[in-house]
């Protein structure tokens, strides 16, 4: 098995068209078409990682965080950015980072979370835009069930729980061919008029050249007429953060005690107590303070996240409890997430979590 290999898997469950502009996710040291001897999954890159990978013999480093995130201009080992980079490339070790792409998936960094808290109803809590785009094309009447078919199997047609939605309008085309053409239907240099359907089917924006490849593959014509629009309309399952609601509500002390259990928590910072039941719940992995109001227009009762400053908690109002649980502590059941899912694709591999604590911040009591 190749990186390469590894990668197309992951990429599955997040693709990196979906990872936010700043970021820098995908594989960032190794190559491609290395044989894979085994994966260690891990949320931060550091150089005790890389030698936990040496010593049981993992050379693909499957990392949350990215270990570089802006420019290098030299790899001397002055930062601990740079020594890890040269010691993985001295022990041939590839270094493969998901981070927002991950963040913004359905089955992703949140749902981790909302699985801890065994949260119901769950959706997006800041749908990510300009992820959906349309299809339309033009086919011969006699091809439009094989076409259409194609495009459903390559994944175009989804629309929330309903599969193989299109819209299909019949009408006539017409071309005229010149002396190079080679029509399938009709003679060049003379005027053909052909019933035919309009197809339109929407899909994710990552598959783009997979839509198109199956169209220019499975459609009729010499040359293929079709049409691509980005659309405002929201993909249900991509974007920051999520929603979801307690089976059962609880008193605000009793959900923090809760949220502080299940999510291995040493501490929780948390806004003024508004004195109301906690039922709907707003999470976001990682640093959130950004999603503060999208979860106070959404009507959560409370907002888990992290690294929250002083005057963030402010932002509360009394409108919504702000639950600040840790940057590490929101998203340390992402390596449990990654390991269920590569294990089961590659049951016979082998595929570990990394033992050493990467969480920067230590607390005294």
């Amino acid at each position: 098995m190749k990186v390469k290999d590894v990668i197309n898997e992951l990429e599955k469950l997040a693709p990196l068209p979906y990872a936010e502009n700043f970021d820098n996710v995908g594989l960032l040291v190794g190559d491609t078409n290395a044989d894979v001897k085994g994966v260690l999954i891990t949320l931060d890159t550091l150089e005790s990682v890389v030698d936990e990978a040496i010593v049981i013999g993992s050379n693909l480093i499957i990392s949350f965080h990215p270990i570089i995130f802006s420019g290098l201009k030299s790899l001397t080992g002055k930062s601990y950015v740079e020594r890890v980079i040269m010691k993985a490339l001295q022990h041939q070790i590839a270094i493969y980072s998901m981070h927002t792409a991950l963040d913004n998936q359905f089955l992703g960094v949140n749902a981790a979370i909302a699985d801890r808290l065994q949260l119901q109803n769950r959706t997006i809590l800041i749908p990510q835009p300009h992820t959906l785009r349309k299809l339309v094309t033009f086919v011969p009447k006699a091809n439009t069930e094989s076409v259409r078919k194609a495009l459903f199997e390559a994944g175009a047609g989804h629309i929330g729980n309903y599969a193989e939605c299109s819209f299909n309008v019949e009408g006539e085309g017409t071309y005229k061919g010149n002396e190079a053409s080679h029509p399938t239907i009709g003679q060049p240099n003379v005027f053909h008029t052909e019933n035919e359907t309009q197809i339109g089917v929407l899909f994710p924006k990552h598959l783009q050249s997979q839509i198109l490849k199956t169209l220019f593959q499975n459609h009729p014509y010499e040359e293929v007429a079709y049409e691509i629009y980005t659309l405002e309309n929201n993909h249900q399952h991509i974007g920051m953060g999520m929603l979801g609601e307690l089976p059962t509500p609880m008193s605000e002390t009793a959900f923090l005690a809760y949220l502080k259990e299940r999510m291995q928590a040493y501490v929780v910072r948390h806004s003024t107590l508004r004195g109301k039941e906690v039922k709907k719940v707003a999470v976001l992995g990682g640093s959130g303070a950004f999603a503060i109001e999208n979860a106070k227009r959404a009507g959560a009762d409370v907002f888990v996240t992290a690294d929250l400053k002083y005057h963030d908690f402010f932002k509360s109002e009394t409108q919504i409890l702000l639950a600040d649980i840790g940057h590490y502590e929101s998203e340390q059941f992402t390596k449990s997430l990654l390991f269920d899912y590569l294990s089961k694709i590659f049951p016979t591999f082998a595929v570990a979590i990394s033992k050493v604590d990467t969480n920067p911040i230590k607390y005294y009591s």
